[in-house]
């Protein structure tokens, strides 16, 4: 038996997320149908670094599963992308050790969320980024991030429903960019996010962005450890799981 680690990378426009829902499709009921077809009808578990929710992208998901199957390493990609739909991809295959494991043994991710900005909406970027109808004070925003670097209780910026009891968090690097004219990426990498993190950091930084908030404000809302003192929860197309790091694999 042999432990495979695939990346792989989705359009989650038409996914109600990650998970199997019943009655929905989702992507791992996609992988989990192809990896059965592969192995004649057996069901194999499969497991990922992390959940997304529906219409979230993902360039650099990982997950693992086992296989008795003597497949070679670069056979694996293309027999299982073969059963795959359009919008998923397998970027990577590789055999490690049986200890492996995609969600504990992370030791950090990455998320990216793109913003385009402005009058003039784009209609091709409608499931891929999301339109503010106002210019983004740039600088702003980035010293209301800067004030998230570290270690801290992301209570603020967690939803609410969630049942996760420790909400401390580091989070390495949070910076945002102009990649265009109209376009800018957040940039977070962290060792751990909790429940839409990203997303709730995010609709709050834009409040920043646009004028609604000062910058300051951040120390407030972080340290309040209270979900009613941040912003809006960003919509979920776009943002996209960057990246998924290991130390040792």
């Amino acid at each position: 038996m042999q432990r495979w680690k695939v990346k792989i990378a989705y359009d989650g426009t038409e996914f109600s997320g990650w998970q199997v829902q019943p009655e929905k499709r989702t992507v791992q009921r996609e992988i989990n149908s192809a990896l059965a077809r592969i192995h004649q009808g057996q069901q194999v578990n499969v497991t990922a670094s992390g959940r997304t929710d529906a219409g979230v992208h993902a360039k650099g998901q990982i997950i693992h599963f086992d296989s008795p199957l003597q497949i070679p390493a670069d056979r694996w990609s293309k027999a299982l992308g073969a059963h795959l739909p359009d919008d998923i991809q397998i970027i990577e295959s590789v055999p490690v050790s049986a200890g492996f494991h995609a969600r504990f043994d992370a030791a950090a991710k990455e998320y990216r969320y793109f913003v385009r900005c402005g009058q003039e909406r784009d209609v091709f970027s409608r499931h891929y980024a999301h339109h503010v109808y106002k210019q983004l004070d740039e600088r702003a925003m980035q010293s209301a991030l800067d004030h998230l670097v570290g270690t801290f209780d992301f209570s603020s910026f967690c939803a609410s429903n969630t049942n996760v009891v420790d909400k401390v968090r580091t989070l390495f690097e949070v910076r945002v960019e102009r990649i265009a004219d109209d376009q800018l990426v957040f940039v977070f990498r962290g060792n751990g996010f909790l429940y839409n993190m990203v997303r709730i950091i995010t609709g709050t930084v834009l409040a920043v962005g646009t004028g609604e908030k000062d910058a300051g404000e951040m120390v407030t809302i972080r340290d309040e450890r209270d979900r009613r003192f941040a912003g809006k929860t960003a919509p979920g197309h776009g943002l996209y799981l960057w990246d998924v790091y290991y130390k040792d694999v």
